[in-house]
């Protein structure tokens, strides 16, 4: 179940349908000060569980401390945990209820603009392990997903722009009148309620085709490839990225590949990178990490039999799957990117 509406009305209904035996709360300490507050006067007896905030803290170890409190506090299987945050939480908190006596039941409560048009929609879960990102998950479909909006004016400008790039990568893949629509508009005067319903029903209708990712569902890697590449390449350096930012830099690198390919015209592929770059700028990325980017892209989970897959788009609204990039045609397309 998704549900947009104010936390108010969503919230007490799903309690009202789950009845745990008891419930619990994970939050970071930034939700924990600006989200938990909304929260708390919806609930009945419940727990908190923390953890630190960012990608870095996405580990077993952390996952960990949650199997700990859980296992602490007595939580049986008829337990409920509520992950309040971005896409670290629901992804780590999701995998921890998924995998904690086999399975016990939670919902996302996403409050990033990241979270509520991606990263909680879909049942995809996981971990990072060995300095590769999402490496270690599996596949479960939450209870509820609750989405209230009134969460994104919480948002520092950077943590609104990281979601954006996904709110583009579903236009691009899937919606060429909606990309018209958010290329004319400045980052601060889009329709935010209506991008998050769009997204959201958008990747809901993908996920619901194809709930393993095994064909239809790969499009929505479009820009990933790449920039979960970038991303876990500057993770350990002072010029780290968001997510968000790391796709970005992703979909103008992987639009050239499209281009190359004959399946994106030129105008298109300017289009792209003018808006993209007008976000988002440039990556902190240099010459000198594109040989760590494409080794890093061997570990791709859309690989197969050694060869790098990619999601490419067949022009704007339109995308790929299972498209084989050589190493070559990948320093290319970081090289233009560079430009």
């Amino acid at each position: 179940m998704v549900r947009i509406a104010p936390l108010a009305e969503s919230l007490p209904a799903f309690l009202e349908t789950q009845r745990p035996s008891q419930a619990f709360v994970l939050v970071d300490e930034h939700t924990r000060r600006f989200c938990y507050p909304l929260l708390k006067p919806l609930l009945g007896p419940h727990r908190l569980i923390g953890i630190r905030s960012g990608e870095a803290h996405k580990t077993l170890a952390t996952a960990g401390h949650v199997w700990a409190e859980l296992t602490r506090h007595r939580a049986d299987r008829h337990a409920l945990l509520l992950n309040l945050g971005g896409g670290v939480i629901g992804d780590l908190g999701g995998f921890c209820a998924a995998t904690y006596k086999r399975g016990i039941r939670f919902a996302q409560l996403p409050t990033t603009l990241l979270a509520q048009v991606d990263a909680s929609v879909g049942g995809k879960l996981g971990l990072d392990f060995e300095g590769l990102k999402n490496h270690i998950g599996v596949f479960r479909v939450p209870d509820a997903v609750l989405i209230d909006t009134a969460f994104l004016n919480t948002l520092p400008e950077a943590q609104l722009r990281s979601g954006f790039a996904e709110v583009i990568k579903h236009c691009l893949i899937g919606d060429a009148a909606r990309w018209e629509g958010i290329r004319r508009r400045d980052l601060h005067e889009q329709p935010w309620p209506e991008l998050v319903a769009h997204s959201v029903a958008f990747k809901q209708k993908i996920t619901e085709a194809d709930p393993t990712e095994r064909g239809l569902r790969k499009i929505l890697n479009f820009g990933h490839t790449l920039g979960h590449a970038i991303e876990t390449h500057l993770l350990p350096t002072p010029r780290r990225l968001l997510h968000g930012e790391a796709v970005a830099a992703g979909m103008v690198a992987e639009a050239w590949l499209s281009y190359q390919r004959g399946s994106l015209p030129a105008g298109a592929l300017e289009q792209i990178e003018a808006f993209v770059f007008s976000v988002f700028g440039k990556a902190g990325l240099s010459p000198a990490d594109v040989p760590a980017v494409i080794k890093l892209t061997a570990q791709d989970k859309k690989n197969r039999n050694g060869r790098v897959l990619f999601s490419l788009l067949d022009g704007i609204g339109n995308c790929g799957f299972d498209t084989a990039v050589s190493s070559a045609a990948m320093q290319k397309a970081l090289a233009y990117y560079l430009g």
